[in-house]
C-alpha cells in the first residue's frame, strides 16, 4: 500500500464517514424520527477520523510535509468532505508518494526511527496503528461527546 492510496482511502472514508453522521442528524434533529444513525454513524466517524489523523501525521513525517501541510491536514478532518479536498491538493503538491521513504532511507531523527519501523514492519505497524486508534477512540468516549 502506497501512502497515495492509504491516504486517499481513508480520505475518502472520512468522507463518506461524515456523510452518514449528517444523515444521522437529519433523521435525529429534523425528523425526529430516529437516534439510531447518530448513535451507529458518530462511533464508526470517531474511529475513522483518529485513524485519519494517525494516518496524516505518519504521511506526514515519511514523505516530509512542512508542519504547515501537516496541521493543514489535520484540520481537514473538522469540516465535513474537507479531506477530500485536502487529498487532492496535497497529491497536486508532490506531498503524496508512491512509495514510503522510510522504509529505504536512514531515519533521521527519533520520530523518523519510530516511523520507519513502523513502515519497515507492516504487521507490527497495523497492529500498533489498530491498537493507538482503539486507544485514542477510548479516551473520547471517556471525554464524551461534543458540546452542541
Amino acid at each position: 500500500m502506497t501512502p497515495l492510496r492509504l491516504f486517499r482511502r481513508l480520505a475518502l472514508a472520512e468522507a463518506v464517514t461524515w456523510a452518514l453522521l449528517l444523515g444521522g442528524m437529519v433523521l435525529k434533529y429534523v425528523t425526529e424520527t430516529t437516534e439510531l444513525g447518530v448513535r451507529v454513524f458518530g462511533m464508526v466517524h470517531g474511529i475513522v477520523f483518529v485513524a485519519y489523523c494517525l494516518t496524516t501525521v505518519l504521511v506526514a513525517v515519511d514523505q516530509r510535509w512542512t508542519v504547515r501541510r501537516l496541521l493543514l491536514g489535520l484540520a481537514a478532518s473538522v469540516p465535513p468532505f474537507a479531506t477530500v479536498l485536502f487529498e487532492r491538493y496535497a497529491e497536486a503538491r508532490h506531498g503524496l508518494g508512491d512509495t514510503w521513504r522510510l522504509r529505504t532511507s536512514v531515519p533521521a531523527g527519533r520520530v523518523d526511527r519510530v516511523a520507519g519501523w513502523l513502515l519497515r514492519n507492516p504487521r507490527h505497524g497495523t497492529l500498533a496503528g489498530l491498537v493507538a486508534v482503539g486507544a485514542l477512540t477510548g479516551v473520547a468516549l471517556l471525554v464524551g461527546p461534543p458540546a452542541g
